[in-house]
């Protein structure tokens, strides 16, 4: 009997490594959105399209509106916590847990303590990046906090970032 041994494709010499350095490294893109501001620490383009990965400064109160979306999210979270909502059931992640919102699910994740939330979100294939950048607003820094914006500018915000979502697969939830 003949076996055939499973084999994995050669190293592609036209990828490099990559280091990210979130507190350091000044062409991270920093982003302010839904009062949040995220780090771009790797992009699709540095992953092959694979997974983009996102430093996540969450102050109190923050997170994003329940929407949904046809990729899979993972959150470790670093310092702090988050209340996630999934499919109407509540969580609590601390700080060393991790949660993974499978593709299409409904969910969000909420900020309910009374001090700043830091987390790792990986999103797999790669493309939320594009769309926070697409729709955020450039910070100076990971600790920067996002621009206080009036009534005018949060709905102007928040029209551009309802019509690209489908582009970027992605549906707000509204109750």
């Amino acid at each position: 009997m003949t076996t055939k041994s499973a084999t994995i494709p050669p190293d592609d010499l036209h990828r490099n490594l990559t280091l990210a350095r979130s507190n350091e490294d000044q062409n991270l893109p920093h982003i302010g959105l839904a009062g949040d501001t995220y780090t771009i620490l790797l992009t699709g383009k540095d992953t092959a399209g694979r997974y983009c990965l996102i430093d996540m400064l969450v102050p109190a109160g923050g997170g994003p509106p329940p929407h949904r979306h046809d990729f899979e999210e993972m959150f470790t979270v670093l310092d702090g916590e988050i209340e996630v909502t999934f499919r109407g059931a509540k969580s609590v992640l601390r700080a060393g847990e991790t949660a993974n919102i499978p593709a299409n699910a409904p969910h969000q994740f909420r900020n309910s303590s009374e001090r700043p939330a830091r987390l790792l979100c990986m999103c797999s294939p790669a493309g939320q990046e594009e769309f926070f950048m697409a729709v955020g607003v450039p910070v100076s820094s990971r600790t920067s906090p996002p621009p206080k914006l009036d009534e005018t500018t949060r709905a102007t915000l928040k029209a551009k970032a309802e019509s690209l979502a489908p582009r970027y697969r992605t549906e707000f939830l509204h109750p």
